[in-house]
């Protein structure tokens, strides 16, 4: 499989398939595609649909296999990037529902941070996927990306909702934001989610929530 990540903002992910290549989607996802591809949706059982409600993914998973050499495109659902990610070299610990795109043999799972009691609280931060086996998944974040590379101990601070992936390596913990003039006034929130190297860090600059509450205001409502 060869593909081409194109028009960020309102990206799309083209892939060229060979026949007998599969790729495995998130409802939905499909763009376009040329003749001789066949989609099959599957859905897990029930173990694997509650971990997909967790994570925020759909409970059903397209996968489209080509029976010739063809095209098929898939799109982002709201302006940002679309990432690559070679999952044999190194598991990835991502945002839920993330997941856009991936060949076959990647696996999907919970990644709980490990503070449960401030993390039940912790937004977007606290329940993530990791996604390991082998081959490469494509994941969708909002905005532009930054990456940071975290030395062994170093630490990043960041507002829950602009983390939108890290490597496997790194260690995640969640942070009450302390003083009551702060949390009411500060306009940040309760929590924080404090990220430690080594490893790389994904931060996505335009979280849709944050999005979201910014447009909010300007939504006429019905009187």
């Amino acid at each position: 499989m060869r593909y081409q990540i194109k028009h960020e903002p309102f990206t799309v992910l083209v892939c060229q398939v060979e026949a007998g290549e599969s790729l495995k989607c998130q409802s939905g996802a499909m763009a376009w595609m040329t003749p001789g591809i066949s989609m099959e949706t599957k859905a897990g059982g029930l173990g694997g649909a509650f971990k997909k409600a967790l994570i925020g993914e759909s409970l059903f998973l397209n996968t489209y296999t080509a029976s010739a050499a063809g095209e098929i495109a898939f799109a982002k659902r709201v302006p940002g990037q679309i990432k690559a990610f070679n999952i044999a070299e190194e598991p990835i610990i991502a945002q839920k529902g993330s997941f856009l795109v991936s060949t076959p043999n990647v696996q999907m799972d919970i990644y709980l941070q490990k503070k449960l009691g401030a993390g039940f609280f912790g937004g977007e931060g606290f329940i993530m996927q990791k996604l390991s086996g082998s081959g490469y998944v494509f994941l969708e974040f909002d905005g532009n990306v930054e990456i940071k590379e975290l030395a062994a101990g170093e630490q990043l601070i960041i507002d829950s909702g602009y983390i939108a992936a890290m490597d496997a390596s790194c260690s995640m913990d969640i942070q009450v934001v302390k003083g009551f003039a702060n949390v009411i006034a500060g306009g940040e929130g309760l929590f924080n989610t404090i990220v430690t190297g080594p490893g790389r860090v994904w931060l996505q600059t335009m979280p849709i929530s944050t999005l979201a509450s910014a447009i909010i205001p300007y939504i006429p409502t019905q009187g």
